[in-house]
């Protein structure tokens, strides 16, 4: 049986119940609690959260609204954080020091409003302080996020925790399980398909750019045809030694050398050859999945993006499911605009809310989640995978992410592990050789040999985990009642139709 939190709202918060309403919704669906709205006036509340705690329904716990900060969201600053029984959770400007919950009157007070602090990084906030860079990437140089690590250690589902910490020293039973097969986390990997076919004359160029004077020999070694990029049988083979299953994400439109030079940077080859039909044929038939890797300007145009999805779904035979954009290009201004996109075309789910320079969760959270649309004041109904860590942050952008590699990636599992969220990796296709890309899929292949030795852990595709998330919250709202939102109180719908909307 699926716990109820009963849970009353101050009328006073009412101005801004739609953001409120989405963040308790997504905070309890991660949790694995069912919710029961009651009146504020009603009597054994739960949780009572209230914009004046000195007037407040007989409540377990009380939790103090900041009005102020949910009407301005834009001018609060995260300024570090705190610990708070065993929970690294976020600390922002104005917040109340040392301010751990204390009992009065039988109820249990949490003063720092932890319900606005979950919003404010998960709908976007937070970034919305930092310079924005060629393609739209975030510069977090100097931030909180990046000084102190925080990055890494997912603060809005960590919020998440502490507060079933909190429901469960009120008595509350566990909540439903996040994963299935009793497993603690999920883990899963995409590889972004950029170069599956080498340019010989440019490719050594890219070599000696990357390891200098010594990749002289691995540079000829391209020229006379001995390596090359083409190598989805070897990441197949290495997965089915490791029991796992990833997705290949696959860029539909062909680029050309001159557009990327002019800033438009596709990849070059066209999913509609036939030996990129035969690739697909054999993925599929062996239990991967093939996702789109939309194009770098596909977030302009809903068109775009929905006759991308149409051509590799045509190209592959199989429902495309899932995206993550090349270039992580998004809105660089409002990058929901581009999340709302993939609901309106029809994935499942999407990938693409990350750093391109930094490890760990660009919203915050290890858990899945459904965006939230500042404009219509609702949560997107595709579902966001959150990427924690893409190769090129421990080599490439290796400035921006100091510390010896490994560490950084057990550090990454071990907070997914305590929150009980998902390791989503990106991996790119053409990194497998080790001549040429020294470590980079030795590093993977650890992370996942770890993970596999440690056991408890549900390895699957994205599209599988979506599915799975997708099907949980709906076993939660179904037995909930309020915290009503207008196009999320309608079970959400599982799409395994490559046709767009």
């Amino acid at each position: 049986m699926i716990p109820i939190v009963h849970l009353a709202i101050d009328p006073a918060l009412a101005p801004q119940r739609p953001e409120i309403t989405y963040t308790w919704r997504t905070l309890l669906t991660g949790m694995g609690y069912g919710w029961q709205e009651l009146p504020w006036n009603a009597s054994a509340v739960t949780i009572a959260y209230a914009a004046d705690p000195l007037q407040v329904p007989s409540a377990q716990i009380v939790i103090h609204a900041q009005p102020e900060r949910w009407t301005n969201p834009q001018q609060v600053r995260l300024i570090g954080h705190t610990q708070c029984h065993g929970y690294t959770l976020p600390r922002l400007e104005g917040d109340t020091p040392q301010a751990y919950p204390q009992v009065v009157n039988g109820s249990l007070h949490i003063v720092n409003d932890p319900i606005f602090a979950a919003f404010w990084l998960l709908s976007g906030y937070e970034e919305d302080q930092y310079p924005t860079l060629k393609h739209g990437y975030r510069d977090l140089s100097g931030s909180p996020m990046l000084t102190a690590g925080l990055l890494r250690r997912g603060l809005a589902s960590a919020i998440g925790c502490w507060l079933t910490d909190m429901l469960q020293r009120c008595g509350l039973p566990h909540g439903l399980p996040r994963w299935p097969n009793g497993a603690m986390l999920a883990a899963s990997c995409g590889h972004d398909v950029d170069y599956p076919e080498i340019v010989r004359w440019l490719e050594p160029l890219r070599i000696l750019h990357r390891q200098g004077i010594r990749g002289l020999r691995a540079a000829f070694d391209v020229v006379r045809g001995r390596r090359n990029h083409w190598h989805f049988h070897s990441w197949m083979a290495l997965e089915e030694q490791l029991g796992t299953r990833s997705a290949f994400y696959f860029v539909a439109r062909q680029g050309s050398l001159l557009e990327y030079a002019t800033g438009r940077p596709d990849p070059f080859y066209d999913v509609q050859a036939p030996h990129f039909r035969q690739l697909f044929r054999e993925l599929s038939t062996a239990g991967w999945e093939i996702g789109l890797h939309a194009s770098y300007l596909a977030y302009t145009d809903r068109s775009i993006l929905a006759a991308e999805r149409e051509r590799l779904a045509t190209s592959s035979g199989q429902p495309i499911e899932g995206n993550r954009h090349h270039y992580w290009h998004l809105n660089p201004c409002q990058p929901e605009q581009t999340l709302l996109l993939h609901e309106q075309v029809g994935f499942q789910y999407d990938a693409s809310l990350t750093h391109n320079r930094y490890m760990g969760w660009r919203r915050s959270s290890t858990w899945p989640f459904f965006p939230w649309h500042r404009k219509l004041r609702r949560a997107v109904r595709t579902l966001q995978l959150p990427t924690g860590w893409m190769d090129d942050h421990l080599f490439g952008q290796k400035q921006y992410n100091p510390g010896e590699r490994h560490g950084l990636l057990d550090e990454l599992r071990d907070t997914v592990t305590e929150q009980g969220g998902l390791l989503l990796v990106d991996v790119h296709d053409y990194v497998y050789d080790d001549v040429l890309f020294p470590g980079w899929a030795a590093t993977y292949r650890a992370l996942w040999e770890d993970l596999a030795a440690r056991g408890r852990v549900w390895f699957a595709t994205p599209a599988a985990i979506a599915r799975h998330w997708i099907t949980r919250a709906n076993q939660l709202a179904a037995v909930s009642t309020g915290l009503n939102e207008e196009a999320m109180n309608q079970p959400l719908s599982l799409k395994t139709s490559s046709q767009s909307i």
